[in-house]
């Protein structure tokens, strides 16, 4: 998943930078609180990446918020389980998540948009 959008100018992008804390608690995010998410700034935009296996397009959502707080957030359906079905192992994490960052004041909030990749990696 990929998020951009342009700078207005060449002023620092970070000052002020503050990692916005989720006001739904714990059980939204549990599933995936650990969702890992880089964040660099090229001349041209603010690119935002996540590793979100298993998760389908449908399933993500990415929203901008008033005070410049881009949220990305999802959830992994559990796998339909039939009742004949013995599990040995369950490793892989179902559940929510959610992500809130403070953008910083030289984002152009009307060119913001997401883009999701899919990966074969593992398969």
């Amino acid at each position: 998943m990929h998020y951009s959008s342009r700078l207005k100018s060449k002023q620092d992008p970070f000052d002020g930078f503050v990692n916005v804390p989720s006001n739904s608690g714990r059980s939204e995010a549990s599933g995936f609180a650990n969702t890992r998410i880089d964040w660099k700034e090229t001349p041209e935009a603010h690119v935002f990446k996540a590793d979100l296996p298993g998760i389908k397009k449908q399933e993500v959502k990415v929203e901008v918020e008033e005070g410049r707080i881009l949220q990305i957030s999802g959830e992994r359906s559990k796998e339909q389980e039939d009742k004949n079905d013995r599990w040995h192992r369950v490793e892989r994490s179902s559940g929510k998540f959610m992500r809130r960052f403070m953008l910083p004041e030289n984002v152009k909030m009307d060119q913001v948009k997401a883009t999701m990749e899919t990966s074969s990696q593992g398969h």
